[in-house]
C-alpha cells in the first residue's frame, strides 16, 4: 500500500483554478505568480506550469500571460 503526502497534479490544478475564479469573480483580474503560489502553496515555478496548462484547458477562463516584472504576471478573466 503507498501513501503519498504530495498532492496530485490535479488536485493541485483543480486548488487553483478554483482560487482564480474567486479572485476574477467580478471581472478580471491581474495577479503575479508569486502572490498566487503564496495563497495557493505551491511553488511560483508549479504556478507557472499550471497555468500554462489551464490556460489550454478551462473552458470558464481565459489566462493570458501579461508580463513580466520581477515574476511572471497573468491576466485572468471569467469567459
Amino acid at each position: 500500500m503507498s501513501v503519498t503526502t504530495e498532492p496530485s497534479t490535479e488536485s493541485k490544478e483543480t486548488r487553483l483554478r478554483r482560487y482564480l475564479s474567486q479572485r476574477a469573480e467580478d471581472g478580471e483580474v491581474y495577479i503575479k505568480s508569486k502572490f498566487i503560489a503564496d495563497d495557493v502553496d505551491l511553488s511560483p515555478k508549479e504556478i507557472g506550469a499550471l497555468m500554462v496548462k489551464l490556460r489550454d484547458s478551462a473552458v470558464d477562463l481565459e489566462i493570458e500571460k501579461w508580463s513580466y516584472t520581477s515574476a511572471t504576471t497573468w491576466r485572468v478573466t471569467r469567459a
